[in-house]
């Protein structure tokens, strides 16, 4: 791999300090993506206005980041409601984001689904085609990242929405392909977490919980912001891209 995107979520805070000089703002100058929280696990919109501002400033591409209804739980506990509710949510909270960013001249590049929806949208066949039908109509050439080999990856394969497939940086993987999603995210090394990315980058390789390897083809690789030490994390990964000759851009 010659090149690599780079994303990590940013703006999941509420009121003026949570962008400026604070960790959002130094985490998006190692990133080359930022999944902008739109408001309903996190957010509000002077956040995202000063995030799609920095954004700006940075070069750095920007995208919505929509989540269940879910201030409380951070939007990582799931909620039962139908596919066209939820739906309904995500396209919502999309327009907002995007009228923000049309205000400041700028157009969103993708969308990436928060939390425990998406890993909803990973599995439920009904919500994940209802979703990318729906992108087809009002935003077609919207990237969709997802997991790669998830439902939704497969149903956006299957109509045309461009995927971009991730790698996730600070969270384990199973034998299956899929993230062993939690609510409580411990503290990690910088130094493992960038040998595992960069040998995922490298190999394809990546050890699960399980003990074995497993191998998975990815677009762009995912830091999250919360993840305590996220700046010490996403600089000992940048240098290590860097240093390998993996140039951090946005998907082409």
């Amino acid at each position: 791999m010659q090149a690599v995107d780079f994303n990590s979520d940013m703006g999941e805070g509420f009121g003026p300090w949570t962008i400026g000089d604070g960790v959002d703002a130094q985490l998006m100058a190692y990133i080359s993506s930022a999944n902008i929280a739109t408001g309903f696990h996190a957010g509000d919109p002077g956040t995202m206005r000063r995030t799609v501002e920095r954004a700006k400033q940075l070069g750095v591409a920007i995208g919505a980041h929509p989540g269940f209804r879910d201030l409380v739980g951070f939007g990582r506990r799931h909620i039962n409601a139908p596919a066209q509710e939820l739906v309904d949510d995500m396209l919502y909270q999309l327009g907002a984001l995007r009228e923000i960013a049309r205000a400041q001249g700028l157009t969103l590049q993708h969308i990436k689904p928060h939390g425990a929806l998406y890993m909803h949208l990973a599995r439920d066949e009904e919500a994940a085609r209802l979703l990318v039908q729906n992108l087809r109509i009002i935003e077609p050439t919207l990237l969709l990242y997802c997991m790669p080999n998830s439902v939704i990856w497969r149903i956006a394969t299957e109509l045309g929405q461009p995927v971009v497939r991730e790698f996730y940086a600070d969270r384990e993987y199973d034998l299956t392909g899929s993230i062993v999603f939690t609510r409580t995210v411990r503290a990690l090394d910088p130094a493992t977490v960038a040998a595992r990315v960069l040998r995922a980058c490298q190999t394809g390789l990546v050890r699960t919980v399980e003990g074995e390897d497993l191998f998975i083809e990815f677009d762009s690789i995912c830091l999250h912001s919360d993840t305590p030490g996220a700046l010490e994390l996403v600089e000992a990964t940048r240098e290590a891209l860097d240093q390998a000759g993996i140039t951090v851009k946005t998907p082409q």
